[in-house]
């Protein structure tokens, strides 16, 4: 089984969550800056390449009313560079911002001004709803 990747795509950093061999578990991977996006694409192609990845989970920020608002057209164009090389999934992630800023005002961390642990946790619930399902 090849493990999966998941993203929390956001104008400014990606969050990148990584399964389990088993396709059970999420875990964190890293943030990184969406600026200059071609760095960011071929940073992820390189994790996936490097862990033998060949699905891609991406966040897709829906509106509250279910329609696809200019940010998750954001996400899907973004999504799109990597859909020649990998199966990319959609998972819906409406309030996964506020869910991780929850968990981690819960467990003690300091995420107000590290909004890279936001979406570091964010691109682990998502991928984690979708292992979940499956």
């Amino acid at each position: 089984m090849n493990k999966i990747i998941g993203l929390d795509i956001g104008k400014k950093r990606i969050g990148i969550a990584m399964s389990d061999i088993m396709g059970l578990i999420a875990h964190p991977v890293e943030t990184i800056s969406r600026e200059p996006e071609k760095s960011a694409i071929e940073k992820i192609k390189q994790i996936c390449k490097d862990n033998d990845v060949k699905k891609i989970v991406a966040g897709l920020p829906k509106n509250m009313n279910n329609t696809i608002g200019e940010q998750a057209q954001d996400c899907i164009s973004f999504a799109d560079n990597f859909k020649d090389e990998y199966e990319v999934i959609f998972e819906d992630e409406r309030l996964s911002s506020k869910q991780a800023e929850y968990i981690l005002a819960q467990t003690g961390h300091k995420y107000t001004k590290n909004k890279q642990l936001v979406d570091l946790k964010s691109a682990c619930l998502i991928l984690q709803q979708y292992l979940d399902r499956k």
